[in-house]
């Protein structure tokens, strides 16, 4: 898929990621009823997904946002996992900094790896490139002192931002997981570009089953990114 696809649609996806819950198009369900229970082995492996609306399940079901159906596919390969959901509709990369330490601190147990999506809504407010690079920098900083490993999920500007905008903001997320060891998944998106019946409604967030898409083609990644026992 051409690169003026993708980021443009990362661009439009994220347009509609506000916190007016009065203006969420209806809720979407999956076209499957989850994994059936299977046996889970080993001790229980705790992730945090601290991100924006991406994360949060804006217009689907209660248990069909990403975490939720990321944990069931972890589940369904026997991995004993357990996603806190720490996301938030609108949220940008200053937001998720300014409460990633009181999350952190808030759970019971500390995680083993953490998953940020993030950056969105700071191309969409047209935010400098730097200020997202410094956000997720000191994101990742904390994260490695705690002795976390990440999953980062990246982003792309669409091309209507600029050339000079796009040069910047594109290399974050690549250059910033080499510089701290996290996992990247190059373009968070990637699985539902292209695909009306995998996007809501409005035209901007996935549906359910996108959502599935997205799960299925970042599964190996977070897994992966676990310390190993």
């Amino acid at each position: 898929m051409k690169l003026y696809t993708a980021s443009l649609g990362a661009l439009l996806l994220l347009a509609g990621c506000g916190n007016d819950e009065a203006k969420a198009p209806p809720a979407q369900t999956s076209a499957t009823d989850g994994p059936p229970e299977v046996p889970v082995m080993g001790a229980e492996r705790r992730i945090l997904a601290i991100g924006d609306s991406l994360f949060a399940g804006y217009g689907v079901e209660e248990g069909e946002g990403y975490p939720e159906r990321l944990e069931a596919a972890l589940r369904a390969r026997g991995i004993n996992a357990r996603i806190a959901n720490a996301g938030v509709s609108g949220d940008t990369t200053a937001g998720g900094r300014q409460r990633l330490a009181f999350t952190l601190n808030s759970e019971p147990q500390p995680p083993e790896l953490v998953l940020i999506s993030l950056g969105g809504n700071d191309m969409l407010r047209g935010l400098p490139p730097e200020q997202t690079r410094e956000n997720l920098d000191a994101m990742l900083t904390e994260l490695s002192k705690r002795g976390i490993r990440v999953v980062l999920m990246g982003m792309l500007s669409p091309p209507n931002l600029g050339a000079e905008y796009r040069a910047k903001f594109d290399v974050i997320y690549p250059e910033l997981a080499k510089k701290h060891g996290a996992v990247l998944v190059p373009f968070f998106l990637q699985p539902v570009l292209g695909r009306a019946d995998l996007i809501q409604q409005d035209r901007i967030h996935p549906t359910a089953i996108g959502i599935d898409a997205m799960v299925k083609a970042t599964v190996d990644d977070v897994a992966g990114a676990l310390p190993k026992n």
